[in-house]
């Protein structure tokens, strides 16, 4: 808001646009050059102070408050030069416009990401660890306030600075507590469950809190304007849920799943925010309460909700956001805290803040029996501020309730307590996140009617079809019990603001996600319903959210605690229409070869072409031909497993090809003179393993044995060639043979993998690279008899 200057006038208004340089005119004297200079410089300092704060594993709102303090009259506004030329006076009213558009459909989304359904059914323990996280800082919030009025705030209305003060302490940030469990990957447990319930219950009665002491900060002295006021708002909530919601409610209806939003329908839904923001503003509730309620009585079902989110919220949270944080860094001099008084009083409203929110926290998560070091990690998560908290400090500074000195003092108090969130959770709670040792690591094991059980990724829709004629071919004779999948959907945790609603979609790992009474519209979950209820097969989707660099880790840890055999990945590419492979990502190239590197059971990558088509094979239509190639080793023995796994489906047929190195030959990867003790004892370990192969009764007529003797690479690439025409390759990643082609590209596949990924050797056929399983190799504690591939490499212990 622009201020008077110093002969008591406003300045005077700025021009939008200028003629340019050339015309002796400085742009920065004119409106529009003048807000975008001040954009690029906010974006660009803000971005840059995030990047560096990432290593400490802190949100970007942290980054951005920071950065507004900085760019304002405690740092660099300091320069009476530099406060003149980017942040003169009279263009103040442009930038702060321009904030609190970007602040209208800003809370506008987080109104999209609360869903009352969920709320609604919030459990009684944390509704009442909400509560108790609201009450006792409310409390401790009117004390203080008598403190500070007595102090550094003599002659405030007492009234409107209690209930302000109330608030400024109680509130806790729902985005940003929801990003921090994200990054800590703390989403699915016990702690992340109610942390965000009692997150969401506080948010709402924030608002309702804030709404209050707005009403109360009128500059009118009758006291029936603040209950008009408030009779006027709770008028608009009714009429925002009668008249409001049904219309919003109608264009969702007309939004059918894969099909385009209309763009009228997009355009009435933003001209609906904006003129409910004026509505409350003209009520004196302020705009922001309109667009928030608008945002939480739009339906979120469907595809509707999530196409308004992905277009405004790029522009919103990337370009006009950062400018509200400007506009209050520029109101916050930390210079007026002098002397000890002031910075007692900060170190008091700091220490009282802490103190009401996890006493209270704690307090009634023990009352609800829930163990100490859990409920002091709630106690700290609870602590958390964020916008929200901005939000209520310069309403109440624009209404003259905070003077400039307790303004900085409450802006470094939501600074310090959301900063120290993140070292406190880490030195106070550390999950057990590996389950017990377990024995079935591998496909490959003595008892085939025991149960497998697989973790089975994606990333899209485009993966499923395939991943479910995977799972129909893997159930063997279709005896219930015998195959569990857990089906993880990898999703990135991106620093748009939906991606908070993720958390929405995260469950108790393992669990279904969709619920017996309330049939999911989610189309990935009900693809794996419907295919469980064909099916004497458990299927279990769940649901992965982080960052791409780690979310590795969350692939491993389920997959320990799910005691899986085996973890099935999408290959980071796809094939297009004309045959050649296309990236998705180099990101999802290096999740892959981290799982490899970490994981606790076998490993296959799956390169899809295809398998079965665009759709889901019923089990009397499959009819697949499965070819692996067996030059020996720990992976191709797996892979063979595998396929001998695949083999007990009435409606595949499997070939194994076995290459024999014929002297003289370059098949092996041994040159001569380097033939040791471990390549004897792998040699007799897979002569072993193919004898007891060839009298397992499952293979029966729909098994076929070939055996090839090669003298080259290019023996082995004609006689895989000749088996192209099969619907699945299954391959072990390190087969015993020498580099197939000559590209290092995707060294994950191994040798065989990468000349059958090729878009020149096929174009139909997709392929299974195995890594399996190496006990020897592990530094995991294992039960005794780990797995059969354990004890049949008794003999071989040193090799690798």
């Amino acid at each position: 808001m622009a201020t008077p200057n110093a002969t008591g006038n406003c300045p005077a208004p700025m021009i939008a646009t200028s003629n340019g340089a050339f015309q002796n005119e400085n742009p920065l004297d004119y409106a529009l050059p003048m807000i975008i200079l001040q954009i690029c410089l906010v974006v660009v300092f803000t971005r840059l102070l995030a990047y560096l704060l990432k290593p400490l594993k802190q949100p970007r709102v942290i980054a951005e408050i920071i950065g507004g303090i900085l760019l304002g009259p405690t740092a660099l506004g300091r320069s009476k030069v530099y406060l003149e030329t980017i942040f003169p006076e009279k263009s103040m009213t442009v930038l702060d416009t321009l904030a609190n558009i970007g602040l209208l459909f800003f809370l506008f989304l987080v109104g999209l990401e609360l869903d009352f359904a969920a709320i609604r059914k919030t459990g009684k323990k944390s509704l009442l660890i909400a509560l108790a996280g609201i009450s006792l800082p409310f409390i401790i919030g009117v004390g203080a306030s008598f403190v500070l009025s007595s102090t550094i705030s003599k002659g405030v209305h007492q009234l409107p600075f209690i209930v302000f003060m109330g608030v400024a302490l109680s509130i806790t940030a729902f985005p940003v507590l929801a990003r921090i469990l994200a990054e800590l990957k703390l989403l699915t447990t016990d702690v992340g469950r109610m942390a965000m319930s009692a997150a969401g219950v506080n948010d709402i009665a924030a608002w309702i809190f804030l709404a209050l002491a707005i009403a109360l900060s009128g500059n009118d002295s009758s006291p029936l304007v603040p209950l008009w006021v408030l009779l006027c708002g709770s008028g608009f909530v009714i009429f925002a849920v009668l008249v409001i919601k049904p219309i919003l409610g109608y264009m969702a209806r007309r939004c059918p799943e894969g099909e385009p939003v209309k763009e009228l329908y997009v355009c009435v839904t933003l001209t609906l925010v904006l003129a409910a923001s004026f509505l409350t503003d003209t009520i004196g509730i302020h705009a922001l309460f309109g667009a928030f309620v608008v945002g939480i009585v739009t339906p979120k079902q469907g595809p509707f909700c999530r196409i308004l989110t992905e277009k405004i919220e790029d522009l919103v949270s990337g370009l006009l956001l950062p400018l509200y944080f400007a506009s209050s860094g520029l109101k916050t001099d930390v210079t007026t805290i002098r002397g000890a008084q002031s910075w007692g009083l900060l170190v008091l409203v700091i220490v009282t803040t802490c103190f009401g929110k996890i006493v209270g926290t704690v307090g009634a998560s023990m009352l609800c029996k829930v163990p100490f070091r859990e409920a002091m990690a709630l106690g700290v998560l609870m602590n958390t501020k964020g916008l929200v908290e901005l939000i209520v400090l310069n309403i109440g500074k624009d209404r003259k309730v905070l003077n400039d000195q307790v303004f900085a003092i409450l802006v470094l108090m939501a600074l310090v307590t959301t900063f120290i969130t993140t070292p406190l959770l880490l030195a106070i709670y550390k999950p057990a996140r590996k389950g017990a040792p377990y024995k079935h690591r591998t496909i490959q094991r003595k008892d085939h009617d025991s149960e497998l059980r697989l973790l089975a990724c994606f990333h899209s829709t485009r993966n499923i079809p395939t991943l479910i004629n995977m799972i129909e071919s893997s159930r063997g004779t279709g005896l219930k019990g015998r195959l569990c999948v857990y089906a993880m959907h990898l999703m990135e945790l991106s620093e748009r603001s939906s991606a908070i609603a993720m958390v929405h979609k995260a469950r108790y790992n393992g669990l279904p996600i969709w619920n017996k009474i309330e049939r999911s519209t989610d189309q990935m979950v009900i693809a794996f319903e419907g295919y469980q209820h064909l099916r004497a097969v458990a299927v279990r989707p769940m649901t992965a959210i982080s960052d791409l660099s780690t979310i590795h880790e969350d692939i491993c840890t389920s997959a320990h605690q799910k005691r899986v055999a085996m973890i099935l990945l999408p290959f980071h590419k796809h094939q297009r229409m004309d045959g050649a492979m296309e990236s998705i990502g180099h990101a999802f190239h290096e999740v892959n070869k981290r799982v490899l590197e970490q994981a606790p059971c076998s490993v296959g990558i799956l390169v899809d072409r295809g398998l079965g088509g665009a759709s889901h094979v019923v089990a009397s239509e499959v009819d697949y031909k499965i070819v692996v190639p067996f030059f020996g080793g720990l992976d191709d023995r797996e892979a063979l497993s595998y396929g001998m796994k695949m083999v007990e489906h009435p409606g595949i047929t499997l070939t194994i090809l076995k290459f024999v190195a014929s002297r003289g030959g370059t098949l092996k990867r041994f040159e001569k003179g380097e033939v040791g003790e471990d390549e004897k004892k792998e040699k007799e370990i897979d002569e072993e393993f193919l004898r007891e192969l060839m009298n397992d009764p499952r293979g029966n007529e729909s098994l076929a044995y070939e055996e090839r003797v090669v003298e080259s690479k290019d023996d082995v690439h004609a006689t895989l060639k000749a088996k192209s025409k099969c619907n699945l390759f299954v391959v072990g990643r390190n087969a015993a043979v020498v580099p197939l082609v000559n590209s290092t590209d995707c060294p994950e596949l191994g040798p065989v993998g990468r000349l059958l990924s090729s878009s020149e050797f096929s174009t139909t056929a997709s392929v299974l690279v195995v890594q399996g399983y190496d006990s020897a190799a592990d530094t995991r504690p294992v039960d005794e008899d780990e797995s059969y591939e354990q004890s049949s490499r008794e003999i071989g212990d040193s090799t690798v």
